[in-house]
């Protein structure tokens, strides 16, 4: 794990942590609500089966970071990722971001970053949907959270009883980075405007049984990007990296060579 100082313009200094694992064309990787943790060993196997780079960052708040005040939106942090991409020096980089990675990744493709070679928005929640009525995702207990999150929720259910204080520490944290940069509603009524300005190649993904970003929002995401493909993940919810794993590489491996 390498620490940075990032220079982001209009913001100013900000400290963000980053895993990095495989070599070859550079893929990043953003976390949603979940954590980091959610993403690492889905990132260590895409890396290992399709030969590339993953960097896979820590938003500022999660995981025990910091976060400064000056980062409180989506948009923030998608300043921060493409001042990172900068100050790395890469190039032709697919950003691939799930939940409110996915938010994240939509709003760096919108801002016309010519860092990007694609972008992939995988469950991405963020986006008013009319009809749509955003889960209360703060009102949900955790086994709730695993009802809405999975189409086999037994099968990744949390026994918290197991937290060391350092998990419930961090957890605590992240809900609270959460509820920062998301809002109560965990939607931004300006994003579908902004989203025709997006010119790389865009794939959004969408989990059948997904109730936290259900279809219908992947299909608006779709909808509202110019050219935007759009791919339906049988018996998966909210987190495939976790829950369908193969799936995903299966879908990112075929969207990576235009298939």
């Amino acid at each position: 794990m390498a620490a940075y100082d990032i220079q982001v313009p209009g913001i100013g200094s900000v400290p963000v942590t980053v895993t990095e694992t495989g070599s070859g064309p550079v893929h990043l990787l953003l976390h949603g609500g979940a954590g980091p943790q959610s993403v690492q060993e889905f990132a260590e196997r895409y890396a290992r089966e399709q030969s590339v780079r993953v960097l896979t960052p820590v938003h500022p708040g999660f995981g025990g970071t910091p976060r400064p005040e000056a980062v409180a939106t989506m948009g923030d942090l998608a300043e921060v990722y493409i001042a990172l991409l900068d100050q790395l020096g890469l190039d032709e980089v697919t950003v691939i971001g799930n939940s409110i990675g996915g938010w994240i990744t939509a709003e760096i493709a919108s801002r016309g970053s010519d860092r990007l070679a694609a972008a992939v928005l995988v469950c991405a929640v963020g986006l008013e949907v009319p009809g749509v009525t955003p889960v209360d995702f703060f009102g949900l207990r955790l086994d709730e959270i695993a009802d809405y999150s999975y189409h086999r929720p037994d099968a990744f259910r949390i026994d918290p009883s197991t937290f060391t204080p350092q998990q419930v520490e961090a957890m605590a944290g992240n809900r609270i980075s959460l509820q920062v940069y998301g809002g109560e509603r965990m939607t931004d009524p300006t994003l579908t405007e902004r989203l025709a300005a997006v010119t790389v190649p865009v794939l959004v993904i969408s989990g059948v049984s997904d109730r936290i970003a259900l279809p219908e929002v992947g299909r608006a995401f779709a909808a509202a990007i110019p050219g935007a493909r759009y791919e339906l993940l049988p018996e998966t919810g909210h987190l495939p990296q976790l829950e369908t794993p193969e799936q995903l590489v299966k879908v990112l491996a075929a969207f990576g060579t235009g298939k």
